[in-house]
């Protein structure tokens, strides 16, 4: 942590195996993002994101999305639940529910989530068999932070990784996968450290406002 600063606070979103949690997790313990777990929230019971939380401690929360008459019903839920915390940062991973305009605008620049696509290609579901069939030459995921609009808010970092001939699915998620990891803590180490925000729908970084794609590497 740096000196006289306090660490930033985070609420992180789950609906399932919660490998980005992880490397979260494995990155704040190692002191390369200055930040806590506040909570971690997930709308499935069985979500194995819940039992990373509890093996490290964090409080692990579930919501029951069907145990709620509308979606503007369980955002609510999930709002309330989350602002006891007061975070600085919500971040989705792998959280699968469309959420509603309020709850975004609620959490508006500092809300982030990882999408598995060089976006704007491909945003919703299935990216990785829809780069297949599109026989594109590259695919990967990015970070953004989240927008009213479904995987459209302004994009901060994204990772490519080819797609060889007769590639699977499986095989290509996992790829990308293996990115996500690395790339989801960069992003949420420079939002902690003040380096990184949105202003007028552009992610800043460094006081630079990032292109479309994101950051740049070389």
């Amino acid at each position: 942590m740096t000196e006289g600063k306090q660490a930033k606070s985070i609420v992180v979103l789950v609906s399932g195996n919660g490998s980005n949690l992880q490397a979260i997790i494995d990155q704040i313990n190692l002191g390369k993002i200055d930040a806590k777990i506040a909570a971690v929230v997930a709308n499935k019971e069985n979500a194995y994101g819940l039992t990373r939380a509890e093996n490290s401690g964090i409080p692990a929360i579930f919501i029951d999305h069907n145990s709620f008459d509308s979606r503007e019903e369980y955002d609510q839920n999930l709002m309330c639940t989350i602002d006891k915390y007061k975070p600085d940062l919500i971040v989705l991973a792998g959280f699968m529910r469309i959420l509603t305009t309020e709850f975004v605008e609620h959490y508006q620049g500092r809300m982030l989530n990882i999408h598995p696509s060089l976006l704007p290609k491909y945003k919703g579901l299935n990216t990785h068999q829809r780069a297949i069939d599109a026989e594109d030459s590259e695919h990967g995921a990015s970070v953004h932070f989240v927008t009213p609009e479904l995987d459209g808010g302004p994009v901060v970092l994204q990772s490519k990784v080819p797609i060889f001939a007769q590639q699977q699915t499986e095989e290509l998620a996992q790829r990308v996968q293996e990115q996500e990891r690395n790339m989801y803590p960069l992003v949420i180490a420079w939002f902690c450290a003040d380096r990184l925000k949105m202003a007028n729908n552009k992610a800043i970084l460094d006081d630079k406002e990032l292109s479309e794609m994101g950051y740049a590497v070389g």
